[in-house]
């Protein structure tokens, strides 16, 4: 799969974010200016400042992107695709694809999180399909079927086939997608990104050992979910 190139950590702000930070700034800050002019006493300058500096700083926070890179060797490893909190770790019934038993783990993003979203796995992109669907809270069971969701779907270099599901939330109404048919993939690259409260689910092989506990936290592209067999 080529030589995995590895650098310095940093943090970036992601570019789904640009344009709702510059734009948020420069209105907050021509309010700010107004109330500050318009009034002689300061309080209402303060009370915005307070209220919408705390209010960008949360969105600042959610359009956080780091740079990171895993630093083991990736052969057959399942590292998280997201920034969360293990929501599921059960056997299901995939019958979109697969028709069989899988082993689905979930990871909840809250608003807290970051969002942007990592390839689970090395492979190669077999396809990338959206649907559209309901905006049921992210945390529920029916979320991984019933919402708008883009499934993505990667084969291992040892052929296992892993889908990675991003699963819009009752808040979240826009999943972007990068990965592409045909191209390769590695860990440490951007498989997407979801914007507010969300989740990632992972469908793998029954037999892959999970690495994971329920309720635990997971760093994107850092935590090792699972081991397949």
């Amino acid at each position: 799969m080529g030589k995995r190139i590895k650098k310095l950590k940093k943090i970036r702000i992601h570019r789904e974010g640009t344009d709702t930070l510059v734009w948020s700034f420069i209105i907050i800050a021509s309010v700010a200016l107004l109330l500050w002019r318009s009034f002689d006493s300061k309080i209402p300058f303060w009370c915005f400042v307070a209220i919408f500096g705390t209010a960008y700083a949360i969105v600042l926070n959610f359009y956080r992107c780091p740079i990171r890179y895993f630093k083991d060797d990736t052969e057959k490893l399942v590292v998280a695709p997201a920034d969360g909190k293990v929501v599921v770790i059960e056997e299901v019934e995939e019958n979109n694809y697969f028709h069989d038993k899988r082993l689905m783990v979930s990871i909840f993003m809250s608003l807290w999180n970051v969002h942007a979203n990592w390839f689970p796995v090395d492979g190669q992109v077999k396809f990338v399909r959206h649907y559209d669907g309901n905006y049921h809270k992210a945390w529920l069971p029916k979320a991984s079927e019933e919402n708008e969701h883009a499934d993505v779907m990667i084969t291992t270099p040892e052929g296992t086939d892993i889908l990675c599901r991003q699963i819009a939330g009752a808040v979240a109404r826009r999943i972007v997608t990068y990965a592409k048919e045909g191209e390769d993939c590695y860990i440490d690259e951007h498989l997407g990104f979801i914007k507010l409260g969300s989740r990632v689910d992972v469908f793998l092989p029954l037999g892959t050992e999970v690495c994971v506990k329920m309720g635990q936290a997971t760093t994107g592209d850092q935590t090792v979910i699972a081991k397949l067999a």
